[in-house]
């Protein structure tokens, strides 16, 4: 292991993740906050910090802030390695090179993981297990590079090489345009009847997850990547400006439906694989202790992995609905076992 002491610049949800993340490995952690209380937290929840010299130093902190401690971030560490996060690339890589800190000693990386809460109360060691995690390394030292790399590792992501101008392309569509919609859908909600709220199913709350992210963050991640938001923006308004031209026009609803298709099957399935479609698998169970650490027993005993689950359940009501998606041949063997085994199982679909 090359790099044994880290000083994370920024202790809020992803820097006290990583710092969670790697002291499970073995290194150690110095937190760094301009709040003095989130400082502490963060430090709290990583333990003590060795007094080491950092190898490496990591910002983890608004992309806005960043012009703001490059320099003296330098001056303390000027033979460490430097890596950010943040969620636009241009503008970090713009300020690194008229900063003290050379170019080249600095690796722009983002996860691509997150939570709509944020602090450091909200961090998790293993936020970005399984996740992509983008590096840009062109013009970066190679030791620098392999750092980076090595903190990917150690957190159990999937590192992915692009180039600066690409990533912010990329996650104006994937990334920042979802936050936009969410945000716009939920902003409807505000003007609704309230008993309409009552009868929000899943669907609504899937869609709005994330329209409770930080609006401060967001108003500054949007603005930063302006320039490759603008053009998906308006694609999207195109499109929509269609639907409602056509509402009573059943062919072009068709159409946007089946593009809307299409570009699900395009999502990766999990850890980056391709795309599957899984089989469901309703349960439904009693209300009471116990049952869903007992329907993973019997999972165990089955011999099977479980993808995704789902939950309904009514207040006062006295069961619940349990969903397991599988592959094909999981659910089948689950199916059987669980109706040998006594449980309310149904037919897989």
């Amino acid at each position: 292991m090359a790099i044994k002491h880290v000083r994370i610049v920024g202790s809020g949800l992803i820097g006290t993740s990583i710092g969670l993340g790697l002291r499970a490995k073995g290194l150690s952690l110095e937190m760094i906050d301009s709040q003095p209380e989130a400082q502490k937290l963060a430090q709290d929840l990583v333990g003590p910090h060795s007094g080491q010299v950092a190898d490496l130093v990591i910002f983890a902190l608004p992309t806005g802030a960043l012009s703001q401690v490059l320099d003296h971030e330098f001056s303390l560490n000027p033979a460490s390695k430097f890596i950010d996060i943040g969620s636009t690339k241009t503008k970090p890589s713009l300020e690194v090179s008229t900063s003290v800190l050379p170019s080249q000693r600095f690796c722009p990386t983002h996860p691509m993981a997150g939570r709509e809460v944020g602090g450091a109360e909200s961090a998790r060691g293993d936020l970005f297990v399984g996740r992509p995690w983008i590096l840009s390394t062109d013009g970066v030292d190679p030791d620098v590079v392999e750092a980076a790399l090595e903190v990917i590792a150690l957190l159990g992501a999937v590192p992915h090489q692009i180039g600066v101008k690409e990533h912010d392309a990329a996650v104006s569509l994937i990334s920042h345009l979802p936050q936009i919609l969410s945000s716009a859908l939920a902003a409807q909600l505000p003007l609704a009847d309230e008993r309409w709220m009552e009868l929000a199913g899943a669907g609504l709350r899937d869609t709005t997850r994330i329209a409770a992210s930080d609006p401060k963050l967001w108003s500054e991640i949007i603005n930063f990547n302006a320039a490759e938001v603008s053009p998906v923006l308006e694609r999207l308004i195109a499109d929509l400006q269609k639907v409602h031209a056509h509402l009573t026009d059943a062919n072009t609803l068709h159409d946007f439906f089946v593009a809307g298709n299409l570009g699900v099957s395009k999502i990766p399935g999990k850890h980056g694989g391709q795309a599957r479609n899984f089989t469901k698998l309703p349960i439904v169970i009693e209300d009471k202790p116990g049952q869903l650490g007992e329907l993973f027993n019997e999972c165990g005993k089955a011999n099977v992995n479980v993808e995704d689950l789902s939950i309904e359940h009514t207040p006062g009501q006295f069961t619940g609905l349990i969903t397991l998606s599988l592959s094909s041949s999981d659910a089948d063997i689950l199916f059987k076992h669980l109706t040998a085994s006594g449980w309310n199982v149904h037919s897989p679909r």
